[in-house]
């Protein structure tokens, strides 16, 4: 029987048309068993972005050019009646230049060989990167909550961020090379894709480490990680008795613990814990909100009733740090859905359980970037990862 997709959404749930044709062609590719979208879901460059494939084949094109993109969550010893978003963002200054540490013994933490990006190491990116300081706004499951060592009165740092240009590159060499077809994955081309993609991921869990010290150190505070989980990649999955390959493009596993689901930097972000049954999603969660518009439609959408000076404060009192003015646009709440909705779909579904809603602060973007030699123009930031 030719597979089709499972839509993990309630009628109520608005899934735009495209993501849906999409889906609905990758059902079709050889080799491919199943095809999910998730509440999330929204068309991508020839590929659908919140989604999960499970295959005979390993298909690239389907991790994307990010490979390794996703969250992680810090405890800090900042106290929560003691923070001053004003007096943070001050200090938050130069996270786009490289670091100035030593990324020999960086990399060695992560077992990394040297690659052409690593001057990248320990920087947020374009797109739908950040990292935001919340707090803990209510709590569903306090038991939960503890055993996940989160104190309610000490503020969090979240960060969203991957490979930056490694992923790329990667991506590039092997579609250069095989165009977008599925590979065996016995094949020596499988077998160099999956070398790189693993190194990608370690970098990009290394990268959102390295901001998340950056943003200590800035901030002078301690931290320690509760979590760190990937958005972008493939891996191999027993699956009743196969060994098959597991896709995810912009979705969180649901196999790796607690996760967080945020919304968009207006909204609250929802830390979950996925039940153990999720077969019917490939093992996977949505990974946001979902955009809603597509980039470079904000501006013009917007402009006529926000100005960029109002975007810098959120509905919700937190304050952004977006230096970049089509980016702060395109990073707007407006071009997000419902992020409540989202998570609605994932609890009716029985696929988790809400354990804490987390309130942004302070979301950091972008500072101003920095002129381009000998033009007087302003250079954007790369818009790696646009899940």
């Amino acid at each position: 029987m030719t597979p089709t997709y499972h839509l993990i959404a309630s009628p109520d749930t608005w899934i735009e048309g495209e993501a849906l044709r999409q889906l609905e062609q990758i059902a079709q590719r050889p080799g491919m068993r199943q095809v999910v979208g998730l509440p999330d879901l929204h068309p991508g460059k020839g590929y659908p972005i919140g989604a999960a494939f499970l295959s005979e084949l390993i298909y690239p094109a389907l991790v994307g050019s990010d490979i390794g993109c996703g969250m992680a969550l810090w405890q800090t010893d900042l106290s929560r009646r003691k923070f001053k978003p004003e007096r943070a963002a001050e200090r938050l200054q130069g996270l786009e230049m490289p670091w100035n540490g030593e990324l020999a013994d960086w990399r060695a933490h992560f077992n990394l060989e040297p690659t052409a990006f690593d001057a990248s190491l320990g920087t947020i990116g374009g797109g739908n990167h950040f990292a935001e300081v919340q707090c803990v706004e209510a709590v569903m499951e306090p038991a939960v909550l503890a055993t996940q060592g989160i104190d309610p009165d000490q503020l969090l740092l979240l960060v969203h961020s991957g490979s930056r240009g490694l992923g790329e590159a990667i991506l590039r060499g092997i579609v250069d090379q095989k165009g977008h077809q599925g590979l065996d994955p016995a094949s020596p081309e499988a077998l160099d894709y999956l070398r790189q993609h693993d190194q990608a991921l370690r970098w990009a869990e290394a990268n959102r480490g390295l901001i998340a010290r950056r943003m200590r150190d800035a901030l002078n505070t301690d931290g320690e990680r509760r979590l760190d989980v990937w958005h972008n990649l493939v891996q191999p999955l027993n699956w009743h008795g196969e060994r098959l390959w597991l896709h995810r493009k912009g979705a969180a596993p649901a196999d790796r613990g607690v996760v967080v689901i945020p919304g968009s930097r207006g909204s609250l972000s929802y830390l979950v814990q996925p039940r153990t049954s999720c077969d019917q999603s490939l093992h996977s969660l949505a990974h946001g909100a979902g955009r809603k518009w597509k980039r470079g439609e904000a501006q013009s959408r917007l402009s006529g009733r926000q100005r960029p000076e109002d975007l810098i404060t959120t509905a919700l009192g937190g304050r952004v740090i977006c230096e970049d003015k089509e980016l702060l646009y395109d990073e707007a709440p407006e071009n997000y859905k419902g992020i409540e909705r989202v998570v609605a779909d994932l609890v009716d579904f029985g696929l988790m359980e809400i354990i804490a809603t987390l309130r942004p602060l302070l979301t950091y973007k972008v500072r101003r970037p920095a002129p381009r030699h000998g033009s007087g123009q302003r250079q954007r930031q790369p818009q790696r990862d646009r899940s």
